[in-house]
């Protein structure tokens, strides 16, 4: 059985993860209540705020679908990334949605 989490994260962050090849199981991460599209969008929610917190320039949340929430991601894991598309965001705009295939152009500016 999988858990899909959500983990606040920086695009500074999110190079590093790509370089690992994982993300670690030493961030914070958010876990929908339930599985319908309201619990769902509340974890993002959460992770997105948090992810104003680690001070990068855009809100950064990325998705996974793992067996074991607690342990490091394995970038295969990833199902999405949501991204602050502006580069000073309102905070009660929602992320834009991008596929992981994306996550070079995220990394490049390409994608903004």
């Amino acid at each position: 059985m999988s858990t899909r989490v959500y983990v606040p994260t920086t695009l500074e962050r999110l190079a590093a993860h790509v370089a690992a090849g994982e993300v670690p199981a030493d961030g914070e991460r958010f876990v929908a209540p339930d599985e319908s599209e309201e619990g769902e969008y509340a974890a993002l929610t959460e992770a997105a705020l948090a992810s104003a917190e680690l001070g990068g320039e855009r809100r950064v949340v990325l998705v996974a679908e793992v067996g074991d929430p607690d342990a490091p991601v394995p970038l295969a894991d990833l199902v999405a990334v949501h991204v602050d598309v502006a580069a000073e965001p309102d905070p009660d705009e929602d992320l834009a949605w991008f596929a992981t295939q994306e996550i070079p152009h995220l990394l490049d500016g390409s994608a903004f």
